[in-house]
């Protein structure tokens, strides 16, 4: 229902056999560059902001062209990029990216993969990545301790940066141990390329690092390499075959790239890396020691493909989770009672509340109660007419429920900002003329903002903060606010000082308020919130412990010092400003 932007998705493809292998057994030479397409179409959700892809060819002789470059804007731009690389040789290694923007930073400059060129392939470096960096500003700050003078301040280009100067120092590293050895000429040029370390060059430039990422790249010699964070924040999937080796963010892309079998495929441990050399050599090797064990759960709620096994059962299980708690809401019977789901991405979670609600012996009424039609575009700059505009973008299915008779319980993936509901949702299934709304959220309460990737980075755009401060504020509790600012401003780094806010209150409080806030003034339907709890996350994804959003407890000290830091912004920039308003 409310868009969230995830940060990018990821495809990697090396070839192991030579390429009229795949043409005699596939019918193509061109069976990489196909198949990273696919990869990349299966993904698409993932990233519409851009994409790119590269390629290397490391069959190019000596003075010739060999590392190729294709990027683009918009919705389209998968397709863009591939209809330009018709005059591209058929290769061995190719890398390609979607990209959600996470820092507000949008045009092709910022479009991955990024490219690092020099005249000696070994040095040419071309990167990409699903990630978002939490201590930029302290690995800018060292590099300029060092003498260097960084052009931009875009952990992607930070990092080609770095990662090209350990490049750099391995290559040199290798050209002296050549010339130790009485190598000369092109001879200097085969040592260093069959003798690249691709760990020690990870090892230096990620060490220093604290966010989640997926680091993939390819140097002009042809090492290919994918890294995890050493918290284990953010996915990496890989299959290995006697013919190939490919990397992707979500095991199904490439389960339908490569007809692949769900347990053919594996995912990278944390602080792990897949390197393939320039001769083909794979090895998994942990590049950094793992820190923590913070799966994105969010990953399973939202963004990722339900069509993955697992995550099609773990939203089944979210759904089934709160058949209890709905039960309480609605009066203990699902009589004169309508289930339904917005939006689709939504739907796997009402398969599970249906079927928790049939396994408790009760019948339950489902019905199609809502449809998103094309988004309106609008010239109007009044607000108030703009968002009567917008209230429209969804349509329901009228007559689908008895006109103040049927209680209508709507199940969606989460609720972040609340704004849809409040501006369009709330209003459009009004229109139906239930008794009650109850909305449900198979996600608990996001109450923190996240630092890796999803864009939810402002506290007061969460509805749920925002009614912890309506609550602090209205049982005269403000003091709460101030000292909750002063712990954030003089220890920073201690621990996340903002989980104080939420604790004078119950879920069921915070439910409750958040209903209150969001629904229209003008409307006369009665709405209640049912939100996952935190346990019952936990039992439907018990893999992936990342929950931060929900809980605050942040994996790295770089988020931790980030939500407190957030919260004095709030405090600084919207709370102060309100408080000197009301005293006026």
């Amino acid at each position: 229902m409310e868009v969230l932007k995830h940060e990018c998705g990821v495809a990697l493809i090396r070839l192991l056999k030579p390429l009229d292998h795949y043409r005699r057994k596939y019918g193509s030479r061109a069976y990489g560059l196909e198949r990273l397409y696919l990869m990349m179409e299966k993904q698409h959700n993932r990233g519409q902001e851009g994409a790119g892809i590269a390629c290397v060819d490391t069959s190019a002789p000596v003075g010739t062209e060999y590392m190729f470059r294709e990027r683009a804007e918009g919705k389209d731009a998968i397709s863009q990029v591939f209809a330009q690389t018709a005059q591209w040789p058929a290769a061995a290694l190719y890398m390609g990216h979607l990209r959600y923007s996470t820092t507000g930073r949008s045009g092709l400059t910022f479009v991955h993969p990024f490219l690092r060129r020099n005249n000696w392939r070994a040095r040419n470096l071309c990167l990409c990545g699903n990630f978002n960096m939490t201590n930029i500003d302290a690995i800018l700050a060292e590099m300029t301790r060092q003498g260097q003078s960084p052009r931009t301040t875009a952990d992607t280009l930070v990092t080609l940066e770095r990662m090209g100067h350990r490049l750099d120092r391995e290559v040199e590293r290798l050209y002296t141990e050549a010339r130790q050895q009485g190598l000369g000429g092109l001879d200097v040029t085969r040592h260093i390329e069959g003798h690249i370390d691709m760990a020690r060059v990870l090892r230096t430039t990620m060490e220093a690092y604290d966010g989640g990422y997926v680091m993939c790249g390819m140097t002009g010699s042809g090492e290919m390499f994918a890294m995890r964070d050493p918290w284990n924040i953010r996915p990496a999937f890989y299959l290995r075959t006697d013919e190939l080796v490919a990397v992707a963010s979500e095991r199904p892309a490439l389960q339908a790239a490569f007809g692949a079998e769900c347990d053919d495929i594996r995912e990278l441990a944390a602080g792990e890396a897949i390197i393939v050399t320039a001769g083909g050599d794979i090895r998994l090797q942990r590049i950094l020691p793992q820190q923590a064990d913070a799966a994105c759960s969010f990953e399973r709620i939202y963004f990722s493909r339900s069509s993955d096994r697992d995550i099609y059962c773990e939203r089944k299980q979210l759904g089934q989770q709160l058949a209890t708690p709905i039960l309480q809401t609605i009066g203990g019977t699902t009589a004169d009672t309508v289930f339904s789901f917005i939006p689709n991405t939504a739907e796997v979670a009402f398969y599970g509340m249906v079927e928790g609600l049939r396994q408790m012996g009760h019948d339950v009424h489902t019905e199609k109660v809502a449809w998103k039609d094309i988004k309106l575009r609008t010239f109007i700059t009044d607000a108030g007419k703009r968002n009567d505009l917008a209230s429209h973008v969804y349509d329901v299915t009228y007559g689908s429920v008895r006109p103040g008779r049927d209680q209508l319980v709507v199940i969606d993936d989460s609720i972040v900002r609340g704004t849809t509901l409040h501006e369009s949702i709330l209003k459009m299934l009004a229109r139906l003329q239930p008794r009650k709304i109850v909305m449900v959220s198979s996600a608990p309460q996001i109450r923190y903002p996240d630092f890796y990737g999803i864009d939810m980075a402002r506290l007061e755009e969460l509805c749920a903060f925002r009614a912890a401060i309506r609550l602090i504020e209205e049982r005269g509790m403000q003091q709460l606010i101030d000292q909750t600012y002063t712990a954030c401003k003089t220890h920073p780094t201690a621990e996340n000082h903002v989980r104080h806010i939420y604790e004078p209150f119950s879920a069921d409080d915070i439910s409750r308020k958040i209903a209150q806030m969001l629904r229209p003034v003008d409307l006369q339907t009665p709405v209640e919130l049912v939100f996952q709890s935190i346990d019952g996350l936990h039992a439907a994804i018990p893999r992936h412990h990342g929950d931060w959003y929900f809980t605050g407890h942040y994996p790295t000290p770089g988020g931790t010092r980030m939500a407190n830091q957030a919260f004095v912004q709030y405090y600084e920039e919207s709370y102060q400003r309100s408080k000197s308003a009301n005293h006026k």
